[in-house]
Order: C-alpha cells, then sequence, then structure tokens
C-alpha cells in the first residue's frame, strides 16, 4: 500500500507545523505526520520549516527579541532574521505560528496567530494519542534540518531526536518511524545512533550541502545513479525524492537496490496522483492528505490509473 505523508500536516488547510495541521492530516486518514526539526537555544527540538522564523510566526512584532535580528550563513547562503537557536523554549512558546505561504494559501491566513510552535515531544504525544483513539497506527516521518549547521553552533539535531524516539518506545526498526535528511552524512551517523529506518532526501538539482562542504563533487543526480543507489542502501531503505526526479526508472533502479521511493510534495491535482502510482512509488508526501486517501483508494479499487479521475471524482 503506497504511504500517505502529510507534508507538515494538513498544510492545505491549515499553517503548517502545528498541532492542528497534524491533528486534521490525522483526522484525514494520513498514515504518517512529517515535522521539520530545528533546535533552540536550550537545545529543544521543535517544528519549523527552517529555522529563520519571521515568516512562519509574529516574531517581528515582539519587541523583546528586536535585538535578536541578525544575519547568518546556514548551508553556505546568507540568511537575515530571527534564528530558533537564539531563543529559549520558553521564549518560542511566545510567539504564534503565522502561514508561510500566504499568497499561495490564502485560506490559512484566517488561523494566523491561533497556534503556538509545537515541539517534537508534543507531536508525539499527538501522534499517540490520536492512534490510540482511533484504533490504528499513526506513524512520524521527522526530517532534521540543516543538521551540518546546527552541528557546528553546539547544537546537534541527531541525538536529541533520538533520545525522544527513545522515551516514546520509539526506537525499533519495526516502529511507525522514518528519519529523513538531505545530508548523507547525518545519516550516516542515525544509522549509528538509532534502529528507525532512514530516508535520504534527493533535491531536484544541486547537491547535499555536507557533500559540497567537504568538496565532494556528487550532485542529486549521481546519488540516484545505479551506484548511488547503492551506496544509499547501505545506510538508508528509501529514497525521498522530488517529484521532478521521479521517473520509472528512477522507481525500478532504487527497487532493484532495495529501496523505497516516497515522491515529494504532491498537490491536489489528480492527474499527478495517478502518474505517481501509476509508477509505482511507494508513498507521497501531500499538503492535501485527504485527496491522496482517496486517490489511493480508487487507484487500488480500480486497478487501471486511467480510471483513476472518475474514481476520485465519484467517491470524494
Amino acid at each position: 500500500m503506497t504511504l500517505v505523508i502529510a507534508h507538515r500536516g494538513a498544510s492545505g488547510y491549515r499553517p503548517e507545523h502545528t498541532l492542528e495541521a497534524y491533528r486534521l492530516a490525522i483526522t484525514m486518514g494520513a498514515d504518517f505526520v512529517e515535522p521539520d526539526l530545528v533546535a533552540t537555544k536550550d537545545g529543544a527540538l521543535v517544528a519549523r520549516h527552517e529555522n529563520e522564523i519571521s515568516g512562519t510566526t509574529d516574531i517581528a512584532s515582539h519587541p523583546e527579541f528586536a535585538d535578536r535580528f541578525t544575519a547568518k550563513m546556514v548551508d553556505g547562503r546568507c540568511v537575515t532574521g530571527w534564528f530558533t537557536e537564539d531563543l529559549t523554549l520558553a521564549e518560542v512558546k511566545t510567539l504564534r505560528v503565522r502561514e508561510r505561504l500566504p499568497r499561495l494559501r490564502p485560506g490559512n491566513c484566517r488561523f494566523d496567530g491561533r497556534h503556538k510552535v509545537p515541539t517534537f515531544e508534543e507531536i508525539l504525544d499527538l501522534v499517540a494519542h490520536e492512534g490510540r483513539r482511533r484504533g490504528r497506527a499513526v506513524g512520524v516521518y521527522p526530517e532534521i534540518k540543516a543538521p551540518s549547521y546546527f552541528r557546528s553552533v553546539g547544537l546537534p539535531l541527531e541525538e536529541p531526536m533520538v533520545a525522544a524516539l527513545r522515551r516514546h518506545g520509539l526506537d525499533r526498526p519495526d516502529a511507525a518511524v522514518y528519519v529523513q535528511c538531505f545530508e548523507p552524512g547525518a545519516l550516516r551517523r542515525l544509522a549509528d545512533l538509532t534502529w528507525v529506518p532512514l530516508v535520504q532526501l534527493i533535491g531536484p538539482r544541486g547537491a547535499p550541502y555536507d557533500l559540497v562542504a567537504a568538496g565532494d563533487l556528487r550532485t542529486y543526480a549521481d546519488l540516484v545513479s545505479d551506484a548511488g543507489l547503492r551506496d544509499i542502501a547501505a545506510y538508508a531503505v528509501a529514497v525521498g525524492t522530488h517529484k521532478d526526479v521521479v521517473v520509472p526508472s528512477v522507481v525500478d533502479n532504487a527497487h532493484d537496490a532495495g529501496l523505497a521511493v516516497h515522491a515529494w510534495t504532491l498537490s491536489d491535482d489528480v492527474d499527478e496522483y495517478a502518474a505517481f502510482l501509476a509508477a509505482g512509488v511507494d508513498g507521497v508526501f501531500t499538503d492535501f492528505p485527504d485527496i491522496a486517501v482517496v486517490a489511493r483508494s480508487a487507484f487500488a479499487a480500480l486497478g487501471d490509473w486511467r480510471m483513476l479521475r472518475a474514481g476520485v471524482a465519484a467517491m470524494r
């Protein structure tokens, strides 16, 4: 069965990385919810798209944090704003979340200011509670963001994330957990720290930052070559590929290497689901988990991707 992974929650309907977005995704039938993890000054893991939070919180309206505005080099880019690693968890909890992409998702703006930034612990508690309440397994699929950068400032992400999984009894190969990252080095460190399955993320262009920083000339295209996929299979169970990278040959070659393929990020376009399900992907990241769940059911029932549009229309 193709996994439905709620991309930062049901982010087509609620501001991403809020407990409400994750809860709604679970209600819609998602198999996994996906938090992006960054660190606070005191080492707590919180869910944000990136460590610079001016676009995802109301921090600019907090005069008490005006002196924290700064510029930093993060993964080779100069970024200006406010950063999670400059605030304690208690300070982060005084902020309120806002929609990151208001032009793309204007409907979500009506929820601005309603929710706090969640911690990884709170997300794990929510997933466990909702799973028990619904009598089904609900998984968590965290991504550690900019691990080389956070390690360089004394706030490594890998160890506290694994510690949190252990506290919740989830550091097991059979747990409903995948951990993903763009940086192969971080995944190789995790392979020595945890039993949970790991996923190598593949971007549409360029290369992982840690390879670039080390002078390694391999690109994402190299990582999905036959040799690259065999190398990934030594430390991961799947590749999380940008949807522009998913072509039948990549899926077939990944499967031949023993790797699953999880594609990101699908929209609300039914034809898109038809194409990716027909290509044989093993999971889809989506901002619209309700549409993905219905599309998966229609595809399984009809057995013919050409009939999927009619099937989804009838089932919605």
